[in-house]
């Protein structure tokens, strides 16, 4: 028998229910990502650096495109359904679009949401922790971020970056 291709899916939650679907996906044996960053929270008292998800309500999965892993998935506590495509089946999300997101959290880049972009430069970074990562340049306020996009949310983080480290790709 072949054997099944492992594609990335997302999939929605409740809300405020990212991090214990995370748990339970992983418990299952599931491969799952939840791309989170750590912000630092004052309150009158104390300040506590809190984990917040960086696309609230979404998390992805990494499994075959079988009946029995979706439905897993699906009955899963928590998860509210998978992002589809127009024919009512899970999109796949291209693992080009997974790993730059992957390796800018696991370098602990400073990484912020930003506003999905149709249009823009496309760069290449050519050295350092995100070397061969594309995305599209953007300056704000003399500092540049490369912004990597998840087009299946249509949304896109940007990470501060040196201009001088990128290259057109």
């Amino acid at each position: 028998m072949a054997e099944l291709t492992l594609n990335w899916y997302c999939i929605y939650v409740k809300s405020r229910h990212e991090f214990k679907v995370f748990e339970r996906l992983s418990n299952l044996g599931i491969e799952v990502f939840l791309p989170a960053v750590e912000r630092l929270r004052r309150w009158k008292d104390r300040k506590k650096l809190v984990k917040f998800p960086l696309f609230p309500g979404y998390l992805f999965v990494k499994i075959a495109k079988s009946y029995d892993l979706i439905l897993s998935v699906l009955k899963t506590p928590g998860v509210v359904c998978f992002i589809k495509n127009t024919n009512g089946e899970p999109e796949v999300v291209p693992e080009e679009q997974i790993i730059p997101l992957k390796m800018a959290i696991e370098n602990k880049k400073e990484i912020d949401p930003y506003p999905y972009l149709k249009e823009g430069q496309i760069v290449r970074i050519k050295r350092g922790a995100l070397e061969g990562v594309t995305g599209i340049l953007k300056s704000k306020e003399k500092k540049h971020y490369l912004i990597i996009k998840i087009d299946i949310l249509q949304r896109a983080v940007s990470v501060k970056i040196e201009a001088s480290e990128v290259e057109l790709a």
